[in-house]
């Protein structure tokens, strides 16, 4: 009886389903949204003529209207404020240009040259080396006497966020000579040793000697200490540096704390532009000699007794 009772029910459906386009099978709700159907009523002919699709709908079916672009106007003041944040930053941790306001670095440098200067490399603990130019803080007095710049509102703001040069008084822009451990001297007129060693030094201004022969702080000779610098500057009858400072609270030497950045690039005027590489003289053999020496930790005096011994014997042996 089960068994008649399913088959009966089958062929009632073949019946039922002989004759019919295969498509017929489809589900009603599809037919509807197929295109070229005929099943739709025509209501869903409006829908459909409107081309409202399942993306253009938001929650619950309703229709999703497209968002206008912002005006630009309004945009405007958001990008102004982009890019002050990002010339704060760049000014704060990367670069910064400077103003000469001298003639203390002729001719490498003129008065009223833009410098631009490297302030990253100091945060990842590197220091000043010889030969470079630098720009540092007034580390004692060295400016007395100096006229003070009177900048308006608008160049003080500008150059807070470094779109101009640097308007800060208290900065100045010389030459490394020493650094931790050299020693630095000048008799008569040059050449200018470190560490015993002449300095041929091309940069100096056209017609200065390299030593300034004078009782007022030209003849020296110096020992750096560690964390501090010597600098000089090229034009050097005419710059008022580590030489001239000797009496003041640092006895002329610059702390590398005070040091803001090495100058890497002449940026202004365009006709002057340039790098500002270390001269070779400060790469010459034997240089660094009694710097690195003198760089070494004090050791017990029996450990540096050992270290010592077998070198006096190696070098019996050699000879």
């Amino acid at each position: 009886m089960g068994d008649v009772a399913v088959g009966a029910r089958s062929g009632h459906d073949g019946e039922e389903h002989r004759g019919r386009p295969a498509e017929s099978a489809v589900p009603a709700a599809d037919s509807a949204v197929t295109p070229g159907s005929d099943s739709g009523t025509a209501e869903d002919d409006r829908m459909t003529g409107e081309h409202t699709t399942a993306e253009d709908q938001g929650p619950g079916g309703t229709a999703r209207t497209s968002k206008k672009p912002r005006s630009f106007w309004k945009e405007l003041p958001i990008l102004i404020g982009i890019a002050l944040v990002l010339a704060l930053l760049i000014k704060t941790f990367l670069v910064q240009a400077f103003s000469i306001p001298s003639d203390s670095m002729q001719n490498t440098l003129q008065q009223g040259d833009r410098v631009l200067v490297d302030k990253l490399t100091p945060w990842f603990g590197s220091e000043p080396e010889r030969g470079e130019v630098v720009v540092f803080h007034d580390p004692g007095n060295w400016l007395r006497g100096e006229p003070t710049p009177d900048p308006n509102a608008l160049q003080t703001f500008l150059s807070w966020i470094g779109l101009m040069p640097s308007v800060e008084e208290k900065d100045l822009i010389k030459r490394v000579i020493g650094v931790g451990g050299d020693t630095v001297e000048c008799k008569g007129t040059g050449p200018l040793k470190v560490n015993s060693k002449a300095l041929n030094e091309p940069y100096v201004y056209p017609g200065n000697t390299p030593c300034s022969n004078d009782d007022q702080g030209g003849q020296f000779k110096v020992k750096v200490p560690q964390g501090y610098i010597w600098v000089m500057g090229d034009h050097r009858q005419n710059s008022r540096d580590s030489r001239y400072n000797q009496a003041e609270k640092y006895h002329g030497m610059v702390p590398v704390e005070e040091v803001v950045g090495r100058a890497i690039v002449k940026a202004w005027p365009i006709d002057r532009w340039g790098t500002l590489p270390v001269p070779d003289t400060f790469d010459q053999p034997g240089l660094s000699d009694q710097q690195a020496a003198a760089g070494l930790p004090a050791a017990p005096q029996g450990l540096a007794l050992a270290g010592v011994v077998p070198v006096v014997w190696w070098r019996r042996r050699k000879q």
